[in-house]
């Protein structure tokens, strides 16, 4: 049976969804003190590599939670300098900002060469946007898991029942490690990494 997910992800060209057969766990909108490091505790208690999808402006303000990141060995995406919805922003506005991104990336002492990932703030850009995006070597990833661990009305039961349930070879879920998502987030993620191993899944970075 057709899956609504899988309609929605046609609708988006130049943009990943799934790769081959593992899981890929991503994060979202950091790197912030407050949170960014107790991710990392916990994909190192259990030996897991993950992405993390970063806002250049949280690059510039916490360059030391940067670091912490890439020197565990987890994969770095551009999220944009400002989280800036694409629908809502003109061309060039968009195109400089992601930009800028690169500049903040690469102002960091400790920054490596990092695969051209990127994922729209919102899962929103506009198919010139993507196209550009696509044209300068940047992967478009997205997602086949939305946990919307930001929704305050979201509980960790309800998030892991779906990824229980949604979680097929290749998906990438996606996290956020930001103020909005903190605890829930933190207190769903350590029992998502036991079930997909479990379940015998590789989980690897992008």
């Amino acid at each position: 049976m057709v899956k609504l997910r899988d309609i929605w992800q046609t609708m988006y060209p130049y943009g990943t969804f799934r790769v081959g057969t593992g899981v890929y766990l991503t994060f979202d909108d950091g790197p912030i003190p407050e949170v960014t490091p107790q991710v990392l505790a916990i994909l190192a208690r259990y030996n897991v590599k993950a992405t993390f999808f970063m806002v250049g402006e949280n690059i510039d303000k916490h360059p030391d939670v940067f670091r912490q990141v890439v020197e565990a060995g987890h994969s770095v995406g551009n999220h944009t300098y400002n989280h800036l919805k694409g629908w809502r922003t003109p061309y060039n506005e968009y195109m400089e900002n992601t930009a800028k991104w690169e500049e903040a990336f690469n102002r960091q002492p400790s920054a490596i060469s990092h695969q051209p990932l990127f994922r729209p703030p919102y899962g929103k850009a506009t198919l010139r946007q993507r196209y550009a995006l696509h044209q300068q070597g940047y992967r478009l990833i997205y997602w086949d898991i939305l946990t919307r661990d930001y929704e305050a009305t979201r509980t960790p039961e309800q998030m892991l029942a779906q990824i229980k349930r949604d979680t097929r070879p290749g998906s990438i879920i996606n996290f956020h490690d930001s103020l909005k998502s903190n605890e829930r987030m933190l207190a769903v993620l350590p029992q998502a990494i036991e079930w997909l191993q479990l379940q015998g899944y590789t989980l690897l970075p992008l």
